[in-house]
C-alpha cells in the first residue's frame, strides 16, 4: 500500500524582531520543509504538521502558551493569538509550508491532553505528590519554571533556567538552581511553598525506553542516542506534570475517576493548576492533526495517523535541537507506552528523530536582549529567504555546532549562488536567446560531452535523493552544489559560445542540453531554496508534467524541453554581498559593547 508520512516538531519560538537561528523556525522548520518533497517525490504524502507553543522572548521575559504571561499589559490569550500569527506570517515568508499550523492551547489538545492523563491515572502511571514550587514575594506570585533562573548545578552555567540548563541540556527543577531568583523582576527574594501536583512515573518505564532507544541506534543521530542513553544510564526519575499557573490546561479530575489503588481525586484541590508545558506540548502533535481533520470536516479521519492498526504505514519524523531531546526520547514516550498499556491500543511512537546541535553567532549565543545575532525578519530585510535557507542547510549543525559569521555567510552566497548557480543560468539563457531567439534551437546530436554530463547527473541525483531521504542536509547541500558545478563544467566543455562560429548544430545541441539542465536543477533545487526553483521553471516555460522529481534516466531528463520551445531570461538571480557591507552588519549585530 501507499506510505503515508507525518512530519511534525517541536515549535520553539522567540518573537520580538523575529526568530533566531538557534531556537524556532530555524533549523526544525527549515528542515522538515527541505524534507518534505522528498516525500512527493517517492510517492508519499506527507502531513506537515507544525504545533505551536513553547517560548516567546520579548525583550528578556518570555511566555509560552501554557505558561503564564502575567505582567504583560496584554491579555495572554490575545497575546499567543498575536504572536501565533506573528510566526505563521514569519514562515511563509521564509518559504515553509504546511498543511495546519497547530496551536497548544486549542480545544482539540485540551481534549487529548486530559484523556492521557485521566488514562494515565486510571492505570496508576500518575499519582499524588506533594512538591516545593516557587513563589516570588517580590512579584506576589508563584513562578514558572523557566521564570526562575540561577547557576546550573551541573556545569556552573549561571543563567540557567529553572526547567532546563540551556548550556549542558540537562533538565532541571526550579529547587536545583543555586543562587536562584525571579526572571520577572531580578529579585532573590522567593521562597520555596508546598504545593499538591502530579506526577508521571517514569522511573517505571525504563526497561521499556531503553529498549525501544536501543532499536533505533542505527537509525538515530548519534546526538540524539547519546542524549537519550545518558538520561537512562543516570537513572530517569519521575517528573511533576502540573504547575500553579493561570494559563495553560487546567486539571478537570471530576471525571477521572479511582487509580488502582481506590484513591480519587477531589476537584477543589486542583482548581487553578494547569499542566506542564511539556507534558501537553508534545501532545499538540496529535491535536494538531485532530484540528486539521476538524477544519477539513473529516471528523475522527486524524485517528488514521496516530492510531494502530490504521497508521502501521505512517512514518513519523520530529525534528528538534538537541536541548528538546529529552522530551521526545522520555517524557512524551512514557506519556504514550502508560496509555498503551491501559486502553491496549497502540498510540504510535515517533519513528525517526532528526536532532541537531546548535548554530552559534561568532561561538556565543544568539541574545535578543543584548542584541546580539540576526533574527528572521531582520534577515529578510538584508536579503531574501533563499540566501538564508541554503546557507543554514549548507552548514547545518548535524555531528557538531556550527558557527555563523557574516564572512563565512557573504563567503558561501557569493560563490554557492552568484558564481556557481546565478552565473550558470544567466549565461547560458543570455547566449542562448542572443543566439537563437527566445526557443529553445534544433539540430545538432549528443556527443560525449553529453553522455558523461548524464551520468554523472545519474551519480548526483541518486545521492542527492538518498541525503534527502535519509535527513543528511549538509550532505544533501553539497551534493546539489555539485550538480552547479557539473552544468558549468559542462558548458565550459562544450562551449556552445566558441563552437557556434564553426558547427552551429553542436551549439545548438549544447544549448538545448542546458537549458534542459536548468530544468532539472530546478527540481532539485526546490527543496532547499523553493524561490529560486520557481523562477527558474518559470523562466523556461516548465508546465506541471515537466516538474516531477528526476527519477528516470538522465538522458531522459536533458530532453523534456523540445526544440521550439519558449524561455526567456530571468532577472539577476542572486546579488553579492560586499566587504563594506559584511563590516556594516558585523557592527549592527554585534550586540551591545
Amino acid at each position: 500500500g501507499k506510505r503515508f508520512d507525518v512530519r511534525v516538531e517541536r515549535d520553539v519560538k522567540y518573537a520580538v524582531g523575529g526568530v533566531d537561528f538557534t531556537k524556532g523556525l530555524r533549523y526544525r522548520d527549515l528542515k522538515l520543509d527541505v524534507y518534505s518533497p522528498v516525500g512527493d517525490a517517492g510517492g508519499a504524502r506527507p502531513a506537515l504538521i507544525l504545533a505551536f507553543g513553547g517560548a516567546f522572548h520579548r525583550g528578556s521575559k518570555e511566555t509560552d502558551e501554557f505558561g503564564d504571561a502575567e505582567g504583560y499589559s496584554t491579555p495572554v490569550a490575545e497575546y499567543c493569538r498575536r504572536e501565533h500569527e506573528v510566526q505563521a506570517d514569519l514562515a511563509r515568508r521564509w518559504g515553509l509550508s504546511f498543511d495546519v499550523f497547530g496551536r497548544s492551547s486549542s480545544p482539540q489538545n485540551r481534549d487529548l491532553t486530559l484523556h492521557f492523563a485521566r488514562t494515565l491515572w486510571r492505570g496508576g502511571f500518575i499519582e499524588v505528590r506533594s512538591t516545593r514550587q516557587v513563589y516570588s514575594n517580590a512579584d506576589r506570585r508563584f513562578l514558572p519554571d523557566r521564570y526562575v533562573i540561577g547557576t546550573c548545578p551541573h556545569c556552573g552555567y549561571d543563567r540557567a533556567r529553572g526547567d532546563q540548563c540551556e548550556n549542558c541540556t540537562r533538565v532541571l527543577d526550579p529547587t536545583d538552581l543555586i543562587e536562584p531568583r525571579s526572571a520577572v523582576s531580578g529579585s532573590p527574594d522567593i521562597e520555596v511553598r508546598d504545593s499538591k501536583h502530579l506526577f508521571l512515573k517514569q522511573s517505571g518505564f525504563s526497561d521499556d525506553l531503553r529498549a525501544w532507544i536501543d532499536g533505533k541506534a542505527d537509525t538515530w543521530s548519534n546526538v540524539v542516542i547519546s542524549i537519550a542513553r545518558k538520561w537512562l544510564d543516570e537513572g530517569l526519575r519521575d517528573r511533576g506534570i502540573t504547575r500553579d499557573l493561570s494559563w495553560g490546561v487546567p486539571v478537570e479530575v471530576a471525571d477521572w475517576g479511582a487509580n488502582p489503588a481506590g484513591e480519587t481525586l477531589d476537584p477543589a484541590d486542583w482548581a487553578g493548576k494547569v499542566f506542564y508545558v511539556w507534558y501537553d506540548a508534545p501532545i499538540e502533535y496529535i491535536g494538531a492533526t485532530r484540528e486539521w481533520a476538524d477544519a477539513k470536516g473529516e471528523g475522527d479521519a486524524w485517528e488514521r495517523w496516530w492510531k494502530q492498526p490504521g497508521a502501521a504505514d505512517v512514518r513519523y519524523v520530529e525534528f528538534m535541537g538537541k536541548d528538546n531531546v529529552p522530551f521526545h526520547t522520555v517524557g512524551f514516550p512514557v506519556t504514550i507506552m502508560g496509555a498503551n498499556r491501559v486502553e491496549n491500543r497502540a498510540w504510535k511512537l515517533v519513528d525517526d528523530i532528526k536532532g541537531f546541535n546548535w548554530l552559534t553567532y561568532y561561538g556565543g549565543k544568539f541574545s535578543t536582549s543584548q542584541k546580539r545575532g540576526v533574527f528572521m525578519d531582520q534577515a529578510l530585510e538584508i536579503l531574501p529567504a533563499d540566501y538564508w535557507r541554503w546557507y543554514l542547510i549548507a552548514n547545518a549543525p548535524e555531528s557538531a555546532d556550527s558557527s555563523f559569521t557574516w564572512e563565512h555567510f557573504a563567503a558561501t552566497v557569493n560563490k554557492d549562488l552568484a558564481d556557481v548557480l546565478g552565473n550558470f543560468v544567466n549565461r547560458v539563457l543570455k547566449f542562448a536567446v542572443s543566439k537563437f531567439g527566445g526557443q529553445i534551437p534544433d539540430g545538432g546530436k549528443p556527443g560525449p560531452a553529453e553522455h558523461d554530463l548524464a551520468a554523472r547527473l545519474e551519480r548526483l541525483v541518486g545521492q542527492y535523493t538518498l541525503h534527502l531521504e535519509e535527513m543528511q542536509f549538509r550532505k544533501a547541500a553539497q551534493e546539489l552544489r555539485a550538480v552547479w558545478v557539473a552544468a558549468n563544467e559542462y558548458v565550459a566543455v562544450a562551449a556552445p559560445w566558441t563552437v557556434i562560429k564553426t558547427d552551429p548544430a553542436a551549439a545548438a545541441c549544447a544549448v538545448r542540453t542546458a537549458i534542459n539542465l536548468i530544468r532539472v536543477i530546478a527540481i532539485l533545487s526546490g527543496p532547499i531554496v523553493p524561490e529560486t526553483s520557481a523562477a527558474l521553471l518559470r523562466a523556461i516555460g516548465a508546465g506541471p508534467q515537466q516538474t516531477a522529481w528526476p527519477l528516470g534516466k538522465a538522458v531522459d531528463e536533458l530532453s523534456q524541453l523540445k526544440p521550439g520551445h519558449p524561455f526567456e531570461v530571468p532577472p539577476v538571480m542572486f546579488v553579492k554581498l560586499a566587504a563594506e557591507e559584511v563590516e556594516a552588519l558585523e557592527r549592527r549585530f554585534g550586540g551591545d559593547s
